[in-house]
């Protein structure tokens, strides 16, 4: 390959966007036998690609520590491959490796550096696809789509231990959902209504079911209303466990629904059955988990002309959920 044999992918960003990597990953370590791959990502988001077997050094850092990184002579990386628009890391490529290649800056000095410099696409395409063009740009395509992740065995033990203490044992279907997104884009949220509803028809097709919370603190305002409303069926665990411990216990349930936000992606990277609710300006055809083995997608009806961010989630029906999840779980559960 031309690129080299060590590979350095700088993808700094938030939790989905680390996954939505995962397959350039994958892609440029498979590229040729001796290829040494590493990656830089978020201190906070880094723990999402442990373990995972195609990536040999991972990095922590943040784009402002990047700025004064790289300094000492010598390059040790044969080609950087930048993930997004922010010139600091394209920056810190050029110290560090041979060769950049990155998407097209506004910087036009910047772009004359690059070893290769890949255009935007025209049109909005999948974001799995946008970013497999970096490979694309040394010659190396990929087939696999499929976002990754890798739960320790230790990890799922400890997963069925806590749901056993919690009664949860052979109590199925267990539901997970994740009930609101990050408060900067909440108009992607479904109202906290629809989520009862839902509940209510899922009870009704599965009188066994059962419901785990997920999410960040920001969600505990609307999981512990939600948790009232069923006392006896749900388990909530927003904001109660670090990132890893909570994706061990979303990877036993039977299925996932739940809003554009990093547990969506993340519970596409897992494989578990998974319906997902999209927001008119945030297209699921453009950033749901690509390959899901199990996966229906719901979007917005509103069309994108008509579509601005004060546009209600409300217009996705409770019924059109409903109706995805229980084919979901009588095909795949194991409820």
């Amino acid at each position: 390959m031309a690129a080299g044999r060590r590979l350095l992918v700088i993808n700094i960003a938030r939790i989905g966007d680390t996954l939505l990597a995962t397959p350039l990953l994958r892609a440029l370590k498979a590229s040729a036998p001796d290829v040494h791959l590493g990656c830089i990502a978020h201190p906070k988001r880094a723990e999402v690609l442990e373990g995972l077997p195609f990536i040999d050094t991972l990095i922590r850092s943040t784009p402002k520590r990047l700025r004064f990184c790289g300094r000492l002579p010598g390059r040790s990386w044969d080609t950087a491959f930048v993930l997004g628009r922010e010139a600091a890391l394209v920056r810190y490529g050029l110290r560090v490796a041979r060769r950049v290649v990155a998407f097209r800056q506004p910087d036009e000095g910047l772009n004359r550096r690059l070893w290769r410099l890949v255009e935007p696409p025209p049109e909005v395409v999948h974001a799995v696809r946008e970013r497999l063009m970096l490979a694309e740009a040394v010659g190396v395509a990929s087939p696999d789509r499929a976002l990754a992740y890798r739960v320790m065995p230790d990890e799922a033990a400890w997963a069925r231990g806590w749901l056993r203490r919690q009664g949860l044992a052979g109590q199925r279907p267990l539901i997970a959902l994740q009930l609101s997104s990050f408060p900067a884009k909440a108009y992607r949220d479904w109202p906290l209504g629809h989520f009862i509803a839902l509940a209510r028809a899922l009870l009704a097709a599965f009188p066994g079911a059962r419901f785990l919370l997920t999410g960040g603190v920001e969600s505990r305002e609307r999981s512990g209303r939600f948790a009232d409303t069923f006392p006896d069926r749900v388990v909530d665990t927003c904001g109660v466990f670090p990132l890893r411990r909570s994706a061990a216990l979303l990877a036993q349930a039977d299925l996932y629904v739940g809003v554009d936000t990093g547990p969506t992606h993340l519970a596409g990277a897992l494989g578990i059955p998974m319906v997902a609710l999209y927001h008119c300006r945030h297209r699921g055809r453009h950033l749901a988990p690509p390959d899901a083995p199990f996966r229906k997608i719901v979007e917005h009806p509103a069309p994108d002309r008509q579509c601005g961010p004060d546009t209600p989630m409300e217009a996705i029906g409770v019924a059109r959920v409903a109706e995805a999840a229980c084919a979901l779980l009588h095909k795949g559960g194991r409820g």
